[in-house]
């Protein structure tokens, strides 16, 4: 298989990619953007709040290419895994009004589990959040189809249930959707509502972000950003996936604010700071069919960058992850 991989790497070399990543780093973030629609992404949106200078934007390529509409910075883009950070801060918000512990069970609160999920009574909230609990990630199951996921959520988590742990909990570290649809199901049961309405009224409202929502049906389909994957000709637009932690839709604005306020306190209690930092990350990529995105923040220059890529598959992946670290050096360098 090695010999495979080698051959394969010298006959068809991720060319886009290599030349994304050779070419001379431009002067501007623009042109930057520019150069990666060059290099086969088919739309790309980025955002910049640097300390002491207004937030910029930066687009190019499509935000619908079958009818020729240009990239749109304020478009809405589905965020995929960078939902995990909201419902990650949820869930400190509510550890530090001990409506949670982090050493709860899973047991505890979703007693039907028990026997369906291996370790149910060891695995703690602590665990699921930090990736930590050996349960299967339910979209590596051979059943899953990311262009025709489940209308459901209890679809997605059937797919890990009556499995083998991958490993014992805490034993080790494998990302893991499942968590984070878990917790989300925790969250639902301890609100007695669901946990979109906290993240509402708890995160959004206080920031004051008003184009960012919960899931695909909560928008009208024509406002969002459409995705293309490699080397297929259809948009993937209308695909909706309804796992929590991965289904949230928003602008890429809306996401720079959220994480702005994430980093820098301004969002969170020292309390509940404390909490999150001992529990998750400050910055997240994310993946669906048609879509990617990176949100980071970079201490060093004070900056919240997000970019957000409506193209998968082929080169795409390095293209995007070429782009973003090309864009933060032309910040540094400024």
């Amino acid at each position: 298989m090695p010999i495979v991989a080698i051959v394969c790497v010298v006959v068809f070399p991720p060319w886009d990619g290599i030349l994304a990543w050779l070419a001379p780093l431009p002067d501007t973030v623009q042109q930057q953007v520019d150069d990666a629609v060059g290099h086969g992404l088919d739309g790309i949106i980025v955002y910049v709040d640097q300390a002491g200078k207004a937030p910029a934007f930066y687009c190019a390529g499509w935000r619908d290419r079958a009818n020729r509409v240009q990239a749109d910075p304020k478009a809405l883009f589905k965020i995929a895994s960078l939902s995990k950070l909201y419902i990650a801060t949820a869930s400190a918000k509510l550890v530090n009004d001990r409506r949670l512990s982090l050493d709860d069970t899973l047991a505890e609160h979703l007693p039907e589990l028990v026997g369906r999920i291996e370790y149910a009574d060891q695995i703690t909230l602590r665990m699921l959040l930090q990736h930590r609990s050996g349960i299967p990630n339910y979209t590596d199951h051979d059943e899953f189809d990311w262009s025709m996921p489940p209308s459901e959520v209890s679809g997605c988590l059937e797919l890990a249930l009556d499995k083998s742990a991958d490993f014992k909990p805490d034993a080790d570290y494998r990302y893991s959707n499942t968590n984070y649809l878990l917790i989300s199901g925790i969250l639902d049961r301890v609100l007695g509502y669901g946990h979109q309405r906290y993240i509402s009224e708890e995160i959004l409202a206080p920031l004051g972000l008003t184009h960012t929502y919960g899931s695909l049906s909560d928008v009208e389909l024509d406002d969002v950003v459409s995705g293309y994957h490699h080397p297929y000709e259809v948009d993937f637009r209308d695909v909706e996936y309804v796992a929590p932690g991965g289904a949230m839709v928003a602008t890429a604005q809306d996401v720079g604010v959220f994480l702005r306020a994430l980093n820098d306190g301004s969002l969170l209690e020292d309390d509940e700071q404390a909490i999150y930092s001992s529990i998750y990350k400050y910055g997240h990529k994310g993946w669906l069919l048609g879509y990617q995105s990176i949100a980071r923040y970079h201490e060093d220059i004070d900056a919240v960058v997000i970019q957000l890529a409506n193209s998968t598959g082929g080169e795409s992946e390095l293209v995007a992850l070429v782009a973003y670290n090309r864009i933060v050096r032309i910040l540094r360098r400024q």
